[in-house]
């Protein structure tokens, strides 16, 4: 007979432990950026061109300068004094020489070209007084006809930058097998056109830095780091010729990121360069308007996409073009959404043949860059939607034809298409599609639901929809951590992971407190993000944390054991090998034990690191059923379900709300966030009167599920990550749904956003 297996000395893992952070949070006791007191600390902000594009002849800031209060007033002429050149931004991945050609200077000088871009930095007393300084700045600029489309940019007939005669920053590729040949011997062909509006992550907290400069000490601190704090510094210190070790990046608390927050944008450079020319500390909070001109756009884009299908409905090939609107230039992650989509457009589908070319194109409009699930979202509106189109074609059942092409379990590795020029080249490590999919489909209730589609019923249309999806997490190459035996016996955890509002201490202190065989409680604290946490770090992006981090704390706990069992086993006078643990103590063979406390001092810091280049790639499916208004256009959700499975989910709770809350982002840019430009490239949705977010009232229930079906290869925890998979299909669940409510008048939303005037128009124009 055999014997059960034994459980885990400990089971944090894997429970839905509250979260930690949380009672700072609720209770006032959280420290952001603007809670951080400093001595002397002066008030910045940040002039920013009033037109889309034009030349700048000159800046005369004489009487700003002159007003009371005001310390300083910087423009591109103080940092071509100090430094010899204004400094560009350089991309942080995804970087080719195409794009390095439309890199931002971190100031404007000669040239401004959207409507936002910083040309002047005033430093007063405080906010109010920089305020009204900044409006008595004067700007000289001879306008320039605006690129306010990506139409415009093509035609070329202006070009923002006199080396890219076609305002086409470049073009990525995607390929696997022979999509030509697949498309000339398939039963059954369709082509359609998307498009995604422009929208953005708007984060609760705003961005906002705090920069102090040590003369004496040549060093220099800023508050305010998220996401990427290590490669900050080093974009940072390059930029103000300091080594990086003068550097140092602190992360508060931090009110949401979602991608946009925690990139290098043209404050990082300004607001130290200013704490450092004025001997001062200085702090800039970011205001919503100016958040909505100068923090990162994202999505918009279009796409003509075409599917290749035998008759009974196997997906041969999927190829076409893409165009992506940049805005004005290329910055530090503005080319990764067109990355992904060259690579992620089949999805989790068997689909062999795939091309795809992805324009990159150069307009008057705030630069774009990565938000939650970017370059994801948009190819699964794209093909979900084509799916849908080809199985009412070819008279199969839409729920078989997904069923039949998702790769297998036994298939994988699945190879995606390969980027060019990039050549980057990524595959699915792992997975049962099908089991995510047939779970989905039962919580939702699919079966009985069915009967409700395209019924009018008490003045509104039903539909029902469903889609599959994966999210490419986990990016390497490293990260690492630190543990630290404290005096009290507890242990300090400090790991080059970022936190963002995932609660990050809480799955950090779940993974250390296991490792170690202690109780929760035995981990101190969990210090995160900061520069001066561990020796090197890479931060949070791309649903990497948990994997990479939480991986990292995995070895930093086995080498703080072998310490300890070094330092006891000197005190104890036997060997290491012979020194168990046991809570809190370290035992000898003869019985003779030490408290950990009294080890402290004795044991050094552990180090731990984890290196991996392959991502892993966590999975699941999403419905919806919807109702729309034939009279006014408006879609309700009525009910939304997700599955999806994470490897391994650290914390159930914590997850759950990464999920329900990427659904809810999904949702408020499916039906309603939109950042609309004028035909002068002036921004007219920069405020929340006009910027449309989902509130408490527009939530459906939301039935999410995490299950642990097959654990990543790839690192110890066997963990996918899985912040972002919530919004991946959401545009394309909710368009099916409302083409299927919509299918009697012939309807098929081909873009987004569906808000209740577009969706108005469509029935509209159906009618007879």
């Amino acid at each position: 007979m055999t014997a059960p297996p034994v459980p885990p000395r400990n089971a944090l893992i894997g429970s839905a432990v509250p979260r930690l952070e949380d009672f700072r949070l609720v209770t006032g006791r959280g420290r952001y950026v603007g809670d951080v007191a400093m001595a002397g600390r002066l008030a910045a902000v940040v002039v920013r061109s009033p037109v889309a594009h034009g030349l700048l002849r000159g800046i005369d800031i004489d009487e700003a300068r002159a007003m009371p209060g005001v310390h300083g007033v910087l423009t591109a002429a103080d940092v071509i004094a100090a430094l010899g050149a204004v400094p560009d931004i350089p991309l942080r991945q995804d970087s080719s020489p195409d794009f390095v050609r439309a890199a931002q200077p971190v100031i404007a000088h000669a040239v401004v070209r959207y409507v936002g871009e910083p040309v002047a930095i005033v430093i007063a007393d405080t906010a109010a007084l920089a305020e009204d300084a900044a409006e008595r700045v004067g700007l000289a600029i001879d306008p320039q006809p605006a690129i306010a489309s990506v139409a415009a940019a093509r035609d070329a007939a202006t070009r923002l930058f006199d080396t890219i005669p076609d305002n086409r920053a470049g073009t990525l590729s995607g390929r696997r097998g022979d999509a030509d040949a697949a498309f000339a011997r398939a039963d059954y062909t369709r082509r359609e056109t998307f498009r995604i509006h422009r929208h953005t992550a708007v984060p609760m907290e705003p961005r906002g830095l705090l920069a102090a400069w040590d003369a004496a000490a040549g060093r220099l601190t800023l508050h305010g780091a998220a996401k990427v704090p290590f490669a900050n510094r080093k974009i940072l210190a390059g930029q103000l010729g300091l080594p990086e070790e003068a550097v140092r990046l602190v992360e508060d608390d931090v009110g949401g990121g979602f991608g946009v927050r925690g990139e290098f944008y043209p404050e990082d450079f300004l607001i130290p360069f200013a704490a450092r020319t004025l001997g001062r500390p200085v702090r800039w909070i970011e205001g919503r308007r100016e958040h909505f001109l100068a923090t990162n756009h994202a999505r918009e884009m279009e796409a003509t996409i075409e599917i290749a299908c035998t008759r009974d409905g196997t997906i041969l090939a999927l190829r076409g073009t893409a165009t992506v609107d940049l805005g004005a230039y290329v910055r530090t992650t503005g080319a990764t959404p067109a990355r992904s989509i060259a690579q992620f457009l089949p999805g989790p589908y068997r689909i062999p043949h795939v091309a795809i070319d992805v324009d990159l194109m150069l307009t008057t409009k705030t630069p774009v860059g990565t938000y939650r699930g970017p370059g994801r979202f948009e190819p699964d509106f794209f093909r979900e939607r084509l799916i849908d189109m080809a199985a009412k074609d070819l008279g199969v059942d839409r729920v078989a034809m997904r069923a039949k092409n998702l790769v297998g379990r036994d298939e994988m590795p699945w190879r995606l298409p390969t980027v060019t020029p990039l050549g980057i080249e990524s595959e699915c490590d792992s997975g049962d599609y099908a089991a995510t999919f047939a779970q989905c489909l039962a919580d939702f209730g699919w079966e009985e639901k069915s009967a409700l589609q395209g019924r009018l019923i008490d003045g509104r249309y039903h539909g029902i929809a469903t889609g599959c999806y994966f999210e490419g997490g986990a990016p390497g190459p490293a990260e690492s951590a630190m543990l630290r035996l404290e005096p009290d016996g507890r242990v300090a955890v400090h790991v080059g992971s970022s936190a963002l509002g995932q609660g990050l201490e809480t799955v950090m202190a779940q993974i250390a407190a296991d490792a170690l065989e202690r109780p929760l409680d035995a981990i101190a604290r969990v210090v995160h993000g900061s520069t001066d946490a561990v020796r090197d770090g890479f931060g949070s992006y791309s649903s990497r944390a948990v994997v990479m981090g939480g991986s990292a704390v995995l070895a930093a706990a086995e080498s703080l054991k072998r310490s300890i069992r070094a330092a006891a086993a000197e005190a104890l006078g036997c060997a290491a090998d012979d020194v168990t643990l046991d809570d809190g103590t370290a035992r000898g063979p003869d019985g003779r034990s030490i408290v950990l406390k009294d080890l402290a001092g004795k044991v050094p810091d552990a180090e731990g690191r984890f290196a991996a280049n392959a991502r892993a790639y966590s999975y699941g499916a999403h419905a919806a059923h919807v109702t729309v208004d034939p009279e006014t256009g408006v879609v309700a959700v009525l009910a939304y379900t997700a599955v999806e499975d994470v490897g391994r989910a650290i914390n159930p709770a914590t997850l759950h709300g990464q999920t329900v809350g990427a659904i809810v982002q999904g949702l408020g840019g499916t039906l309603f966030e939109q950042i609309v430009y004028d035909d002068d490239g002036e921004i007219v949705t920069a405020s929340l009167a006009e910027y449309l977010l989902p509130t408490a009232i527009d939530v459906p229930p939301i039935s999410a599920r995490a299950i642990d079906i097959v654990p990543a290869p790839g690192n110890p925890l066997g963990a996918k990550g899985g912040g972002e998979g919530g919004i991946i299909p959401v545009g394309g669940v909710i368009a099916n749904a409302v083409a299927n409510a919509l299918a009697d008048l012939g309807i098929e939303p081909c873009a987004l956003p569906l808000t209740p005037i577009r969706v108005w128009q469509m029935i509209r124009d159906a009618k007879p």
